[in-house]
């Protein structure tokens, strides 16, 4: 495919003479620079809202029944009358916890701040094809945010349906307190978050497309491109589905209609709705929600292949089957939705079709997995803390992917479907791979977007202590799930068969809390480190790829005069005749210098 797009005319540099006011500077920015910054900012406060409610349900999950000033305290004597949490407290905990985690955190901040920082910068492009539209997604994306958190504090209580909100829990304002006006804040905020990710989705496709700089041909996109181009395309095609659940359900609710209601009875009394169903609302759910984990996957494999190929000081193994395992992973994901639908009836031979496409997902995979060990066997590893991030991501995956087989599996799922077996499965394999891979991205970038370095020493303690309280939570939660302990039970004191494993619950927790108490190491060094840390150089981790050409100070359109342009793939590091270990994409091929085989 040729590239030779050029960005926006030379002129563009004169476009931006005018001074720029606080407000168009740090707020309506259109600069995508700017726009990551405000993405990732958004992202943690968010990701300290959704940590702070699982710390506080693992807290009742160890110690049921107990009284804790700080349930009464954060949670209002209401939803934890004299310290003691209440059942719909719980479930409403659990249904907004999973609910940030998943779309404002691993979605939203980890494509929007990488998306939006990387593809100009690394394609060699003046800003994103449409910075007006960039803008509006984000401030859609804060809208939806302060939504979703206006919604705790509604006098009904949040949504406390699941994450995953099935009716007619959730299509029946009466049913349970959640579903009352919390419900509905829910569906709003959801509604408003797709808009936002999918205007943003359109943008990262178009600007991949048309503005790569001279010489930046497709097979010369650095991996993280690829990932987020990929990501970006599973976006435009599944989340739209989601937003006509959401819709249906919303008209459900509110209208009088029957989507998703059939034959219901409440306290005796008979509804009239008929001919809906539930399941229909699963299949159109699951059909963004397994993609979902791709575009929370793929973004965080992505920066892992750019900072391992960096700290290896060696090329990635194996550039084009990791090209064709994304393609792979993003076809195979549309196609294996009903695995999370094994008990819902569905048809034997369908779940054995379902079976056969969930398992062929493992090879893309695996794929990825071999050529990450590879390109770090023998290797000059650095080992900072991006790179140590990045090798826990490949730890995570394989461990949480492993289980995935048996999950995968139709006769298998049934016995541990809705266990804490799942439970581990998709926080190892999803949650804290993902997580892994944006703490690995904002370590490796945060010199290109503050112009200041991290703490090394506070990344090693925050690493170390992480990984470690990661498998510490979720390794014991398959012992539990094997032995039949159903998920969402906001106490398991009623049945004996579970007293056995309280002790490897309070574990569990006491894991959870350090590890949650040790994410403030985090956070000091990263707000710190925008003002206080030592200053950068032009390119702290000697990389190829173009944006560590554009100058510290940041400028809209990202080069003063001419774009660099392209002459060899992002990977040439320690190549025989060159003098460094690493050779920018920008420098011209030598004559008789041999053009990598990848």
């Amino acid at each position: 495919m040729s590239a030779e797009a050029h960005n926006h005319d030379e002129s563009h540099d004169h476009e931006h003479h005018h001074k720029d006011t606080f407000i168009t500077k740090y707020i309506f920015s259109i600069d995508h620079k700017m726009i990551a910054k405000q993405y990732l900012i958004t992202g943690i406060i968010m990701g300290v809202i959704g940590v702070g409610m699982s710390l506080l349900f693992r807290m009742q999950l160890a110690w049921p029944e107990e009284s804790f000033k700080v349930f009464s305290f954060f949670l209002g004597e209401k939803m934890a009358p004299n310290g003691v949490m209440t059942n719909e407290a719980y479930l409403s905990l659990i249904t907004i916890h999973g609910t940030i985690m998943v779309f404002f955190v691993l979605t939203a901040a980890l494509s929007g701040t990488f998306s939006n920082l990387l593809i100009p910068l690394q394609i060699g492009a003046r800003d994103m094809a449409s910075g007006i539209l960039n803008m509006i997604s984000y401030w859609l994306f804060f809208l939806s945010s302060v939504v979703m958190v206006s919604s705790l504090f509604v006098e009904s209580g949040p949504a406390n349906a699941g994450w995953t909100i099935y009716p007619p829990l959730s299509a029946l304002p009466q049913a349970i307190s959640g579903s009352g006006t919390g419900m509905t804040l829910w569906l709003v905020s959801m509604a408003i978050f797709i808009a936002a990710s999918l205007l943003g989705s359109l943008n990262y496709i178009v600007t991949v497309i048309n503005l790569r700089t001279k010489g930046m041909s497709m097979t010369r996109l650095p991996l993280t491109i690829w990932a987020f181009f990929i990501t970006a395309i599973i976006g435009v095609i599944s989340f739209p589905v989601l937003l006509s659940a959401a819709l249906m359900l919303i008209m459900d609710r509110s209208f009088g209609t029957s989507f998703f209601l059939s034959d219901i009875y409440i306290a005796g009394e008979v509804l009239h709705y008929q001919g809906g169903s539930p399941v229909l609302f699963e299949h159109l759910f699951w059909f963004l929600g397994h993609p979902e984990v791709y575009i929370i996957l793929l973004p965080a494999l992505g920066i892992t292949s750019e900072v391992i190929a960096t700290n290896s000081r060696k090329p990635i193994f194996g550039y084009r089957a990791m090209i064709m395992s994304i393609i792979a992973i993003a076809f195979l994901s549309t196609i294996v939705w009903g695995h999370h639908m094994f008990i819902s009836g569905m048809n034997p031979f369908l779940g054995s079709v379902f079976t056969f496409t969930t398992l062929l997902i493992a090879i893309p995979s695996a794929v990825k997995a071999f050529n990450y060990i590879t390109t770090l066997w023998k290797g000059n590893l650095q080992l900072n803390p991006a790179m140590l991030f990045s090798i826990g991501l490949v730890s995570t995956f394989i461990t949480g992917g492993l289980t995935g087989i048996i999950l995968g599996d139709s006769t298998l799922d049934i016995n541990v479907h809705d266990t804490y077996f799942v439970v581990a499965h998709f926080h190892l394999v999803m949650g804290i791979s993902a997580l892994y891979g944006m703490f690995a991205g904002i370590y490796h970038w945060f010199p290109k977007m503050f112009g200041r370095m991290l703490n090394k020493n506070l990344g090693y303690v925050h690493f170390w202590v992480t990984a470690v309280c990661a498998y510490g939570v979720f390794f014991p939660m398959h012992f539990i799930g094997m032995a039949g302990l159903p998920r969402r039970y906001y106490t398991n004191t009623n049945f004996p068969l579970f007293d056995d494993l309280q002790n490897v619950n309070v574990i569990i927790t006491v894991f959870a809390l350090v590890g949650g108490a040790f994410q403030l190491v985090f956070l000091w060094n990263f707000f710190t480190s925008i003002f206080y840390g030592k200053k950068t150089v032009q390119n702290p981790w000697k990389s190829n790829t173009l944006e560590w050409t554009a100058p510290i100070k940041h400028i809209h359109g990202n080069w003063e005069g001419e774009i660099p342009h392209v002459h060899r793939w992002p990977y040439d590091y320690s190549k025989p005749g060159h003098d460094d270990d690493f050779v920018p994409q920008n420098v011209p091929m030598q004559p008789g210098e041999e053009q990598l085989h990848h």
